[in-house]
C-alpha cells in the first residue's frame, strides 16, 4: 500500500495571502489542484494541515482525503512530514508531496507510484537533470522519517542514501514549480 502525503501545513508568508486556497486559472484552489493530481496514482491519501486552517480543513474535507491537522506544524516541514508518515504506519511507501506544487502532472506520479511498487527504496522525478518532487519512500525509512522535526524535510535522507535513489525523467516542468509568491503563477 503506498500512501500520499501532501503536505499543506505551512504558512505560506512570502505569498501574502492564503496562497494554497489561491485560484489557478482554471479556477481550482492551490492545495486542490495537488491534491487532485496525487489521489490517482496511490492507495490513500493524508493532508497535513495546521489545526488552525479551517478554512484549507474545509475545502478538502469534500475530496477522499484523510485530514491531519498536525499540531506541531508550526515547528516546520520536517515536522509535519513526520506528523503525516506517523498517521500511516501500515504503509509500504509514502509519496510525499507538497500542496503548493499544483502542476506536478499525474502521470509522474503515477510513475513514481509504479517503481515503489516494484520495491525501489527511494524515488523522485526530474526534468532536465533536476531533481523534483514528489519523492517516495519505502518502509525501510519509517524510523528516518517520523524522526524528522523542524523545518528541515526529508532532502538529507535522499542524500544520504543516493545510491539507493531511483530517478525517474519526466518530460514536464511542473515537478520543479514550487508557488512561493504572486510572481510564481502563470
Amino acid at each position: 500500500m503506498i500512501v500520499g502525503i501532501l503536505l499543506a501545513a505551512g504558512r505560506g508568508t512570502r505569498f501574502g495571502s492564503h496562497k494554497l486556497l489561491h485560484r489557478l486559472p482554471d479556477g481550482t484552489p492551490m492545495a486542490l489542484a495537488a491534491l487532485r493530481n496525487l489521489a490517482p496514482s496511490v492507495d490513500s491519501v493524508i493532508v497535513v494541515v495546521r489545526p488552525d486552517d479551517s478554512a484549507l480543513i474545509q475545502l478538502l474535507s469534500q475530496e477522499p482525503a484523510r485530514i491531519l491537522p498536525c499540531p506541531n506544524a508550526e515547528l516546520g516541514m520536517g515536522a509535519s512530514l513526520a506528523c503525516g508518515v506517523r498517521a500511516a504506519p501500515q504503509a509500504n511507501a509514502w509519496l510525499i508531496a507538497l500542496a503548493d506544487m499544483p502542476y506536478v502532472p499525474p502521470a509522474a506520479i503515477a510513475a513514481l507510484t509504479t517503481r515503489l511498487q516494484a520495491g525501489a527504496s527511494l524515488v523522485a522525478p526530474t526534468y532536465q537533470g533536476q531533481r523534483g518532487h514528489p519523492v517516495g519512500f519505502s518502509r525501510a525509512f519509517y524510523p528516518a522519517l517520523t524522526a524528522l522535526s523542524g523545518d528541515r524535510g526529508a532532502r538529507h535522507l535522499l542524500d544520504q542514501h543516493a545510491e539507493q535513489l531511483h530517478l525517474i525523467a519526466v518530460d514536464e516542468s511542473g515537478i520543479l514549480r514550487d508557488i512561493d509568491t504572486p510572481a510564481d503563477l502563470p
